[in-house]
């Protein structure tokens, strides 16, 4: 019997088909992998400017795809006791020593008491260190305001400014919540790539591409891509309410991705193909290995893909992970049975610019959705949706 029915495959290719269109998504490349088996299709065209039709190692900004690799690289480290979970991280990131918190959100900024303890690299990984997106819309909490003047709210465009300078804008600003206290969603990942860089001595990207990228031969993944690879790079787009039409994100033809960043971004940062995307969730899959070649220890893909927060950390959550799944590090934890695709204990994340990318071990199964239109509401857009949905449907045993 085969991993996945040939039959209930081309029902993910119509269900894909429907959706695009000028006014919905110009392309996608889908990747569903199972027991070793992998199914690519490839529908509609890289810009709607261009006749380049979408083929499958085209070039996608993956956003905040970009966390679980983030952790993984946070879990190398601490594998080599550069970094230990649970001591401060003061002495790498001295701007978040001796923090002051919000007596209250709804509070002003200077109405502050002192943090209890420090922040650890735990807190990072798991979103708790006391910073992040505050979920109400639109904003109207004084901190909320504060994080967008000082450049550091979560927004769709990476930071503009060098690691320093955003570490020293984050210090400026009191904590939301006690360390460990309550689940923020974003920051803690920026916050990361800048740690693993101090802790190693590298620059982020290099550090990634040592230990992941290259191992792994993700050779199309990175903070930027090479004028070599321009061609392959998908336009991004979002929907223009007014007009009802897209309107560029950023053009493949002049992309901000085409240049080095001023930060390279731990929580939305990277590009990618399906490809290498599945190679990072194919060495979790296998519990740390690619091949023969160990990256990650089997306990620290374990720890990584099991749930780490209390129900008091998830308070305010639920936007993100309704009623049956957490957060492990990195990405988010299936933690119960709500629809076809959430099995117990899958792990993965999505992309603000219109990606997705989950791992499923009791099934054996990867999959990779990329699009290249922003999504607009924290609801899953119906081509997410309708994705998962086929993927799971396509199971054949």
């Amino acid at each position: 019997m085969s991993a996945l029915s040939r039959t209930r495959l081309a029902r993910l290719h119509d269900a894909l088909a429907a959706h695009v269109s000028p006014t919905g998504v110009p392309g996608i490349v889908a990747l569903v992998s199972r027991h070793g088996e992998t199914h690519v299709a490839t529908l509609g065209r890289q810009s709607l400017e261009s006749d380049a039709p979408m083929a499958r190692d085209t070039i996608f900004r993956i956003a905040s795809m970009t966390k679980p690799v983030t952790a993984a690289a946070a879990m190398i480290l601490v594998e080599q006791c550069k970094l230990r979970l649970d001591e401060p991280v003061d002495a790498l990131l001295p701007e978040l020593a001796d923090r002051r918190v919000l007596k209250n959100l709804e509070g002003p900024i200077d109405d502050t008491v002192p943090a209890r303890r420090a922040i650890t690299l735990r807190d990072l990984l798991t979103f708790t260190f006391g910073l992040g997106a505050v979920m109400v819309w639109p904003p109207r909490h004084p901190i909320q305001k504060a994080m967008q003047d000082a450049g550091v709210a979560p927004n769709p465009s990476p930071p503009d400014v060098s690691a320093d300078e955003f570490m020293k804008r984050v210090s400026s600003l009191p904590l939301a919540y006690q360390p460990g206290e309550r689940w923020l969603y974003h920051t803690g990942a920026d916050v990361l790539g800048v740690l693993i860089a101090r802790a190693s001595g590298q620059s982020f990207g290099d550090f990634l591409h040592d230990h992941l990228f290259e191992p792994l031969g993700m050779r199309d993944t990175g903070f930027q891509v090479p004028a070599d690879k321009l061609g392959r790079l998908a336009s991004a787009y979002m929907m223009d309410p007014q007009k009802k039409a897209l309107t560029f994100f950023d053009d493949a033809r002049n992309s901000r991705w085409s240049k080095p960043p001023s930060f390279a971004a731990g929580g939305s940062g990277l590009v990618s193909t399906v490809d290498d995307y599945l190679a990072f969730c194919r060495m979790m899959l296998s519990k740390g290995l690619h091949g023969r070649e160990r990256i990650l220890s089997r306990p620290a893909v374990a720890l990584m893909m099991s749930d780490q927060l209390t129900a008091d950390q998830r308070q305010g959550a639920e936007l993100f992970f309704g009623h049956g799944a957490s957060w492990g590090m990195g990405g988010a934890v299936v933690t119960r049975r709500t629809d076809l695709s959430t099995t117990p204990g899958r792990y993965g994340w999505d992309g603000g610019y219109g990606t997705s990318g989950h791992l499923d071990p009791a099934e054996d199964m990867v999959g990779i959705l990329m699009t290249q239109r922003m999504v607009d509401s924290p609801r899953a857009p119906r081509v997410f949706t309708d994705f998962w949905t086929s993927a799971y449907q396509s199971i054949d045993d």
